[in-house]
């Protein structure tokens, strides 16, 4: 198969669980298949790095962008554009013409047999009603996100612009999702939300998978009474999440547990959040070289997301290294894990606590999730059977579409026999 693949924001380095998707899943494809990646970087960055990693690739264009942020100058614009035409300043600011007219260039050249819109913000930039069919991959359902940052939130003037974000979000994902060849989700749970909202599309659920070989345990290496916690800091509900749990979570632990430590393994933590940290004695790396060493010498991790969609990576990363791990229901959300047998999942800031407390000081039950955990995700969850999977369902989608071009040819030579 001959597919274009188009994402806004790079894959390299893969420090993100949309990065970490989409870059194993390419690399996998693209041993089988004819690849070509079209994507941004970040003008900083070195050119020609993420070619060299994906070699197996028939081409990848890197298109110079930096994606306009909250409390960038620039922001204040988009959001007034976004205001005027009714449209989501999310989706407005994912609008990269250089990239846009790569995409269609080669489209128009012909050669492919399916694009792939790697996010919903890769839709922008992708004729959908081409000669090529396209999937959409979508990572997280995106208005759900902004939806939960709405209700999450306990600022009023902060609430009201969330609130308009996310029902434009919704508008704009809905009909996506209805103009695409199919729709691809990383849960069921997902694919079932996109299918109610989107009447008579093609939604299908593509497993997230893991690294299993590169994610092991490190029996080496000696558990310290550890928790941590691994995720892009820059993420917001990853910060909204670690807050929570500093400030509601870990002051129970502590006073049953007072010699245990936390640290947080992720790239780009705000200043404010690092501030906050430290003053509980809480441990904050940034950006490492290797999440292993961190997760191999953790006694359990924690996800305590309260917002967020799609599914965790980093759960699977965890489960595969046999690290026993306390989620929230958001954070095990679309994963097929089940409660009490491969992860613990607690809600409320006292039964958290509670959890986590109990397998500091439970050993054997910390290593009776951990084993259930990687036996779980070798079993079914390595890169290779998602990537099959993957194709399996992009080829369907293919096929579909040359199906409804060969009954409507016929239709018009009837019509025109007629």
């Amino acid at each position: 198969m001959r597919i274009l693949w188009v994402k806004i924001g790079g894959l390299w380095p893969p420090n993100s669980g949309g990065r970490l998707r989409s870059y194993n899943l390419l690399r996998q494809l693209s041993r089988d298949h004819d690849v070509t990646l079209a994507t941004t970087r970040d003008p900083g960055a070195a050119e020609g790095a993420l070619a060299s990693r994906l070699p197996d690739c028939r081409e990848v264009v890197e298109i110079p962008f930096r994606l306009v942020k909250h409390g960038d100058p620039r922001f204040v614009g988009l959001l007034l554009q976004s205001w005027l035409a009714w449209t989501s300043v999310d989706v407005l600011r994912c609008r990269v013409p250089k990239l846009a007219a790569a995409v269609e260039s080669r489209l128009r050249a012909g050669g492919f047999d399916l694009c792939v819109a790697d996010f919903l913000c890769a839709v922008p930039n992708v004729p959908l009603s081409g000669p090529v069919p396209v999937v959409l991959f979508q990572h997280n359902v995106e208005h759900m996100i902004w939806k939960r940052l709405a209700r999450t939130s306990g600022l009023r003037p902060r609430r009201l612009p969330l609130e308009i974000e996310w029902r434009r979000l919704r508008r704009f994902e809905t009909r996506a999702c209805m103009t695409v060849a199919r729709t691809l989700t990383v849960s069921e749970q997902d694919r079932d939300l996109l299918s109610v909202l989107s009447p008579g599309a093609s939604v299908e659920a593509v497993p997230t998978g893991v690294d299993v070989g590169y994610f092991r345990p490190r029996p080496d290496v000696a558990e310290r009474r550890e928790i941590v916690f691994l995720g892009s800091m820059d993420w917001y509900p990853n910060e909204d999440g670690m807050r929570w749990f500093i400030a509601a979570v870990l002051p129970a632990i502590r006073r049953r547990c007072s010699d245990v430590s936390v640290t947080v393994v992720g790239r780009r933590p705000s200043p404010g959040f690092v501030r906050m940290a430290h003053a509980h004695g809480v441990e904050v790396t940034g950006t490492v070289v290797d999440v292993r060493e961190y997760l191999a010498r953790a006694a359990l991790c924690v996800v305590p997301l309260r917002v967020g969609g799609g599914t965790r990576l980093k759960i699977f990363e965890q489960l595969a290294m046999g690290k026993a791990t306390v989620t929230t229901t958001v954070g095990a959300e679309g994963l097929p894990v089940r409660k009490g047998r491969e992860v613990v999942v607690a809600d409320g800031a006292g039964d958290f606590a509670a959890e986590v407390v109990d397998l500091l000081e439970d050993p054997e039950r910390r290593r009776r999730l951990g084993k259930a955990g990687r036996q779980l995700v070798v079993e079914d969850f390595s890169w290779e059977r998602v990537a099959c999977e993957f194709v399996r369902l992009c080829s369907g989608a293919v096929v579909a579409r040359r199906e409804r071009e060969t009954v409507a040819g016929h239709g018009r030579r009837a019509s025109a026999a007629g």
